[in-house]
């Protein structure tokens, strides 16, 4: 056999002893309930903001951001424990190898998408979750999302559609931009995205969670969404729960397959019903600083 075949065979037999979708589904669910009870134990601005180091994307790490974590690795640690190898990107540890590291699966998470919402309590935030086969967004063949503000749970699966609370959910046909998002809005960029949308869209939502903005596209509450500099964490499940239902994705001016995984990435990110609407929310993310 050639070594190429062989590079084939392993990753076929990795794929096969990863775990079920329905699996991986039930573990960010428990996740979920585990979420609750740390939101619960910590309700209000003052507990919330306590900080514990700098994480592996960057960010200040808030007590709570390290415990939804935590709270999802316990449920990655179980898996593997069940003889399942993969490697899991997360927004607070970075790169972490369960196995030998040559399993292609990838589990990428953000804890708390949304970080800023959670701590000063505005109920927009998310557990964000994707799985993958490969290192690109293009590899994606599982997305959940859970927003914890409507208590509202969205999966997508690779060829499968996309749900909300179990329910098919997709995109109505049609060009025309009511009511978009706008996320990475620091004032700068949501001052150029507004001067750009001037005569495009007639009002701007800004939730303060890519993947929340992404499920409100696939379920046709936003025509569209667009960021600045956003992370694989944020977008790998969002952009999926988009695609299935039917939504068009662009990751800065290359394919899906040139959008990496990898946590270092950034991107602007738009994402619309329809070419012509897609192509009005590419020239407001190339306006954003």
């Amino acid at each position: 056999m050639s070594e190429a075949g062989a590079r084939g065979d392993a990753a076929e037999a990795s794929r096969a002893a990863a775990p079920r979708d329905e699996e991986w589904i039930e573990a960010f669910r428990r996740a979920v309930s585990a979420h609750r009870r740390i939101f619960e134990e910590h309700r209000g601005i003052a507990v919330r903001t306590e900080y514990e180091g700098v994480g592996e994307g960057g960010d200040r790490t808030l007590v709570i951001d390290r415990l939804c974590e935590d709270a999802v690795f316990t449920e990655l640690e179980a898996l593997h424990a069940q003889g399942h190898d993969f490697t899991a990107i997360s927004e607070e540890r970075g790169t972490v190898r369960f196995g030998d590291g040559d399993s292609p699966v990838r589990v990428v998470i953000d804890p708390i998408d949304g970080s800023l919402n959670a701590r000063r309590t505005i109920p927009w935030h998310s557990l964000t979750i994707a799985i993958a086969d490969g290192d690109s967004m293009a590899d994606v063949t599982l997305g959940y999302v859970y927003e914890f503000g409507a208590g509202e749970e969205f999966v997508a699966i690779a060829g499968g559609g996309a749900t909300r609370g179990g329910t098919r959910i997709s995109v109505p046909p049609g060009d025309g931009l009511e009511v978009i998002s706008v996320e990475s809005n620091k004032p700068e960029r949501l001052f150029a995205a507004a001067h750009a949308l001037v005569g495009r869209a007639y009002r701007v939502r800004t939730p303060g969670s890519i993947a929340i903005s992404l499920g409100y596209v696939a379920a046709a509450r936003f025509d569209g969404m667009v960021s600045a500099k956003c992370r694989s964490v944020d977008a790998a499940a969002g952009q999926l729960i988009a695609r299935e239902a039917g939504a068009l994705v662009a990751f800065g001016e290359g394919s899906l397959g040139d959008a990496s995984l990898d946590l270092s990435a950034r991107y602007d990110l738009a994402a619309a019903r329809t070419e012509a609407d897609l192509a009005t929310l590419n020239e407001v993310r190339r306006a954003m600083p």
